[in-house]
């Protein structure tokens, strides 16, 4: 189907690619997996048009081609369903499927609307969704958005589809229905190119895998010819050992203590306690309520009712300032946006919570600042190439520890973490689990909100089980199992007792 020889890539004379092969078969499922920066979506960009090689063939279907645009590689039966999706909220379903190449009347500009949207209708419901066309994009679910852009795919005849990271955002049902609708479309002959991080993912859904490594190609393997271990070996060039590093904080008094929090539409009767040293982690399905507790601790979001003490005092935390001047720091699971100001230097991020500390008289003291940046890159291991560089030309997992490492400034108490590893890649995982762990060992009291359940059971102490903005369950580690934790989050009462 597909089969690219010695891809080579280079921007300003740095070569992100180095004669890198990749083959895709027709109705195959190939996984692309590499840490960030191995060269995953340049690969991608040169395939579907976006870049141009500097050297190397890629054939599809036999032929040679030089693809110098998207819509060349559409024409070819190429599509890419970014991690951003290209969902335009304002429009309908249909002008979404159909936009940029509307159909029309004649000359005269006059949408065949009805049309447009009879042939949506046939799209999405051969893809199992039954939905109004003419409703706003804006009222389908971050899964079903997925669906369309599937959809949008299929309706320019595309024979190999491009997913980049398509479970980031969805919750575990979304991800079922995304999964279902891939295999269906690989019984008819599709393809698809699989880039995420997620090994739980790669191993239940795809056929083959091929591994960069600093730009290089690494390896193939069939998923059912290989292992966990062998695949992390190939991206990182190392063994990691265990997965989730060994714990061995002492936990201590209750630093966090809340009874009955509430707040209308989102959650309700919160009541639990943190103590020092403690990796306490909240599960739950996506809009269980989860991010919404943890920004209401961090003053973000307003409360309607219930009590929080903090260090064996009763607080009101109206606003981030107040929470940060507690020592409450809140990594938040959207770092682009909300985490980093990513035009900034890697210097001026890691200074943006800390003024206080390197700054007198309201003038900041540069080398104040460059001694909180240094000691920060050597705590974290932040690989950057000086304190000007721009937090965005960062890798993700180095993005996340500046993320962090702006908390780390104010020597917390109470850090909250939602979702810490998202978008990371299996080495950068393992670096981050470790940060968390040493700074239990300083008694840091941690909350983790994770939609990863294998790293909420190799990371916390106890996890906190939220369904439609309720705690169903307080599980200790000895309890915690997948079964369990989506048992209590979708809902399910107490367990029979041969189940406990």
């Amino acid at each position: 189907m597909i089969n690219m020889t010695d891809i080579s890539k280079s921007f300003s004379g740095n070569k992100v690619l180095k004669n890198v092969h990749f083959t895709l078969e027709k109705g195959e499922i190939h996984a692309l997996m590499g840490e960030n920066g191995a060269g995953k979506s340049t690969l991608m960009k040169i395939m579907s048009g976006i870049y141009t090689r500097d050297s190397g063939t890629v054939e599809v279907k036999g032929e040679q081609v030089n693809f110098t645009s998207p819509k060349q590689a559409e024409e070819a039966g190429i599509a890419v369903i970014h991690q951003e999706l290209n969902i335009l909220p304002h429009l309908s379903i249909a002008d979404n499927l159909f936009l940029g190449r509307e159909e029309t009347i004649g000359r005269t500009g006059i949408l065949k609307t009805k049309q447009m949207e009879k042939k949506t209708r046939q799209i999405l419901g051969d893809l199992g969704l039954d939905i109004n066309p003419s409703d706003p994009a804006s009222t389908l679910s971050v899964g079903k958005q997925q669906i369309v852009e599937i959809a949008k795919a299929l309706s320019v005849d595309a024979e190999v589809i491009i997913m980049d990271e398509p479970t980031a955002a969805l919750t575990d049902r979304e991800i079922d229905s995304l999964f279902k609708t891939i295999r269906e479309l690989q019984k008819r002959g599709v393809s698809f190119i699989y880039i995420s991080h997620r090994m739980e993912e790669i191993f239940s859904l795809c056929d083959r895998i091929t591994i960069l490594r600093d730009g290089e190609f690494v390896g193939e393997r069939k998923i059912s010819e290989t292992s966990f271990d062998e695949i992390v070996q190939m991206m990182v060039g190392r063994e990691l050992g265990e997965r989730f590093p060994e714990r061995n904080s002492e936990i201590g008094e209750v630093k966090l203590s809340v009874k009955g929090l509430k707040r209308k539409d989102c959650f309700e009767d919160i009541s639990f306690e943190l103590r020092r040293g403690e990796v306490l982690s909240i599960a739950g399905l996506m809009g269980a309520g989860r991010t919404e507790v943890a920004q209401s601790l961090f003053g973000y979001k307003k409360l309607d009712g219930g009590t929080i003490e903090f260090d064996g005092k009763q607080v009101k935390i109206d606003t981030p300032r107040k929470a940060k001047e507690m020592g409450i720091g809140y990594v938040t699971e959207d770092r682009k946006s909300e985490g980093l100001v990513v035009d900034f230097s890697v210097e001026e991020n890691v200074s943006m919570t800390n003024f206080a500390a390197i700054s007198k008289n309201g003038l900041i003291s540069k080398d104040k600042e460059r001694k909180l940046y240094d000691t920060m890159v050597k705590r974290l291991g932040i690989r950057t190439s000086g304190p000007d560089q721009a937090a965005k030309s960062l890798s993700g997992g180095n993005q996340q520890k500046v993320v962090i490492a702006k908390w780390l400034g104010i020597e917390p108490k109470l850090l909250i973490l939602d979702e810490p590893t998202r978008g990371v890649d299996v080495g950068a995982k393992k670096e981050i689990y470790s940060i968390i762990n040493e700074l239990a060992e300083r008694g840091v009291a941690i909350l983790m909100i994770s939609s990863e359940l294998p790293e909420v059971i190799g990371m916390a102490d106890r996890v906190l089980v939220m369904h439609e903005g309720k705690i169903t369950a307080d599980l200790p580690k000895q309890e915690m199992t997948q079964e369990r934790i989506m048992h209590f989050a979708t809902g399910g009462g107490k367990l029979a007792v041969e189940d406990q």
